[in-house]
């Protein structure tokens, strides 16, 4: 292809995956604001207690479907079909198995969760509503971003991103219907949100129905050869979910005792706001995901060369667009979620917008990196983006900064974890650069290889 239909080709894909993504990140944003205006600090506190297990859901979701949809991509492109379906029959066994257990959670421990979070009275009851149900959901989830990846890998990124935002919008209405008309309170949030992947399976089984999907389970034995490619290759996926439910989790457990639920209601604003900036930078990387594991099929490296750079290149002027408008309209845009014109809440959210979000720019060239490793099929470096955004290095960083700083040291922790990153990101990506590129011809991944020996 020529570098104009390269182009061209990844704003196709990356603009669609990302109104998908944003879509899909406004599930907790409507909540977020119907909640706050509906609930109050109380409630906004306790979503933002709740969000860490819609973190580790969708984070399996992506795992799965990542992983098993770049699998797909490389041997559609090599034209074995056969092999094809196989990775998306494992792919929903995988999917089975932790909506299984996600379920059993939600059923029986969601209380015991609840209070390890830190929940206590009225939040505590509305934590526990959320987590609950939310969980009872889980599979709709999974299956949902099972559903889009392997579209948007099959050809198909209109309909991956109709059924995002078919869902998100869906959810923004039922949210307003539940929470005011009908009055449910948080257990209205958390079903309409747990109504919209439900929306979104409907609206992505329209390809099956019209039969131009070119996926579909087969009879056979689960493979362990293409689940352990699920979760190698989705694993940084994975681990971009949960660190966000891991640095929420660390962050409330700081903040609760430097400003109690008022500080908590005040970072929930900035983690909500964060979630939808994330899912642009991963809109990107998503939509160059199928181009790069397409082209690395075909050998064609330059191609893939060219797709790293316009993600790199669109990452970075989003960052610095959104960073202009947080730190010019902080204030205005924390008071959204304000209801109670809580005066300390509006200024804690502020401040934490101008600080938290210098990270902009350095996450997207993570979340880009990992994705484009793991495109490459060579999860090793992503692995290790993966794990110090979100475990290795910001834990550590949030409790010395707010040890040696206050909140100014929460805020900034995750912006020095961001930038300690893409440091290591850029190194990995010269030591990796001669096996990555080092021929036009292509390879088989090392896996594959293995197992044909």
């Amino acid at each position: 292809m020529k570098g104009k239909n390269l182009f061209s080709s990844f704003m196709k894909y990356a603009s669609l995956s990302v109104l998908g993504m944003v879509g899909m990140s406004c599930y907790i944003l409507a909540d977020t604001f119907f909640v706050s205006k509906g609930l109050g600090t109380d409630g906004l506190a306790a979503l933002n207690l709740a969000i860490p297990a819609y973190n580790v859901i969708h984070g399996v979701g992506l795992m799965l479907g990542i992983g098993g949809a770049t699998k797909f991509s490389v041997y559609k492109s090599r034209g074995e079909e056969q092999k094809a379906d196989r990775v998306f029959t494992d792919t929903l066994y995988l999917s089975a198995a932790f909506a299984v257990l996600f379920v059993l959670v939600g059923a029986f421990l969601s209380g015991q969760i609840s209070s390890l979070l830190g929940a206590e009275g009225n939040v505590y009851s509305m934590t526990d509503t959320y987590l609950k149900v939310l969980l009872l959901f889980s599979p709709a989830f999974i299956l949902n971003d099972v559903l889009i990846c392997f579209t948007r890998n099959d050809g198909d990124p209109p309909l991956a991103m109709l059924a995002t935002l078919a869902g998100s919008l869906s959810n923004i209405l039922l949210d307003y219907v539940f929470i005011f008309p009908c009055k449910m309170g948080m257990f209205g949030a958390v079903f309409a949100t747990g109504l919209a992947p439900v929306i979104g399976i409907l609206v992505s089984s329209t390809r099956f129905m019209r039969k131009k999907n070119g996926f579909r389970p087969v009879k056979g034995k689960p493979n362990r050869q293409n689940m352990r490619a699920d979760f190698a290759l989705g694993f940084p996926s994975f681990v971009e979910q949960l660190s966000s439910a891991v640095v929420i989790v660390a962050f409330n457990a700081v903040i609760m005792k430097i400003l109690g639920n008022t500080g908590v209601a005040a970072y929930g604003v900035v983690a909500n706001i964060s979630l939808v900036v994330l899912s642009v930078f991963t809109g990107i990387a998503q939509g160059a995901q199928p181009l790069v594991s397409r082209a690395h099929g075909e050998g064609a490296t330059r191609d893939c060369r060219s797709f790293l750079r316009y993600a790199l290149l669109s990452a970075i002027v989003f960052s610095a667009l959104v960073y202009a408008v947080i730190f010019i309209f902080a204030l205005p845009i924390a008071e959204i979620f304000n209801s109670e014109n809580n005066a300390q809440l509006g200024g804690i959210a502020a401040r934490g917008l101008r600080l938290y979000f210098i990270a902009a720019p350095f996450a997207g060239v993570n979340i880009v990196l990992c994705s484009f490793f793991a495109a490459m099929e060579n999860p090793l470096p992503s692995h290790i983006l993966s794990l110090m955004r979100g475990l290795a290095v910001i834990l550590p960083a949030v409790f010395i900064f707010s040890a040696l700083w206050g909140m100014t040291g929460v805020w900034l922790s995750f912006p020095a974890t961001e930038a300690l990153t893409a440091a290591a990101g850029a190194a990995l990506l010269l030591s990796f650069r001669k096996k990555l590129f080092s021929s036009e011809g292509g390879a088989i991944s090392s896996a594959e290889s293995d197992a044909e020996r």
